[in-house]
C-alpha cells in the first residue's frame, strides 16, 4: 500500500488562511516565529491560530538561532507544537527543549544530506530547501538531483514548490510530505485559498499516480 505524501502549508499569518489551509487537506500548518521574515508572527498571534486547528492537523513553530527560552514559552503557549529549525542549530539545541522537530537542510552542490540526516537521528524528518543567502529558501527550487538515495530520515520536500511543480517533485523525489509557502501567496504572508487547494489537489494527484503504477 503506497502511503500518501503529506502536506505543510508554512507561513500562515491569518485566520482566514489556516481556514483555508484545513479545508483543503493540509496535515500541518506553519508558523514563523523568526524576527527577521516577513511571514513572522509575535508568540501570542501563533498561538491564537493554533487553537483553530482540529484534531490531527499538526501546529509547526520555525525557529531561526532561537533562544531556548523562546522554545519554551511556545511549548506553553502551543503544547502540541513540532519545532522546525532553519537556522545553524546543532543537535543539542534541537534537543534543549524535549518536542518532536524538523531539521532544514540548505541543498546545494557538494553539501553532504547524508551525514547531516545522521547527525540528527532523533529528528523527525529532514527539510530539504534550496541555499540562498540568509535563511530559508526565498521561494527558489534547488535540483533535486542533487537528493541521494538512502537519507536516515524522512525527507520533507521544500523550496519552490507550487501546484504546477510539486507532482513533478513527488514523482521524482517520493518524499514523505511536502512544504509550500511563498508558492500558494498572493503576497508575502497573505495565502490564496485557491492556490492551497489546487497544490493540495496537485499532491493527490501525484499520489494517484503512484498508486497506479505497477510495481
Amino acid at each position: 500500500m503506497t502511503s500518501r505524501t503529506r502536506i505543510k502549508i508554512c507561513g500562515l499569518t491569518r485566520e482566514a488562511d489556516v481556514d483555508a489551509a484545513v479545508e483543503a487537506g493540509a496535515d500541518a500548518i506553519g508558523l514563523v516565529l523568526y524576527e527577521r521574515s516577513p511571514r513572522r508572527v509575535a508568540l501570542e498571534q501563533a498561538a491564537e491560530l493554533a487553537r483553530r486547528l482540529p484534531p490531527y492537523v499538526t501546529p509547526v513553530a520555525l525557529f531561526v538561532n532561537a533562544e531556548p527560552s523562546l522554545l519554551q514559552a511556545v511549548v506553553s503557549a502551543i503544547p502540541n507544537v513540532v519545532f522546525q529549525f532553519h537556522g545553524d542549530e546543532q543537535p543539542a539545541d534541537c534537543r534543549a527543549v524535549d518536542r518532536p522537530y524538523l531539521r532544514a537542510a540548505r541543498m546545494a552542490p557538494g553539501f553532504d544530506l547524508l551525514n547531516f540526516a545522521l547527525q540528527y537521528p532523533d529528528a523527525q524528518g529532514v527539510l530539504l530547501d534550496a541555499h540562498v543567502e540568509g535563511y530559508g529558501g526565498g521561494g527558489k527550487a534547488f535540483d533535486w538531483s542533487l537528493i541521494p538515495q538512502g537519507v536516515s530520515r524522512p525527507v520533507v520536500l521544500s523550496g519552490g514548490l507550487h501546484a504546477e511543480n510539486v507532482i513533478e517533485g513527488i514523482l521524482r523525489v517520493r518524499p514523505w510530505a511536502v512544504d509550500v509557502s511563498s508558492g500558494v501567496e498572493s503576497a508575502k504572508g497573505i495565502k490564496d485559498a485557491a492556490a492551497i487547494r489546487r497544490f493540495c489537489n496537485a499532491v493527490r494527484e501525484a499520489d494517484a499516480r503512484i498508486a497506479a503504477t505497477p510495481i
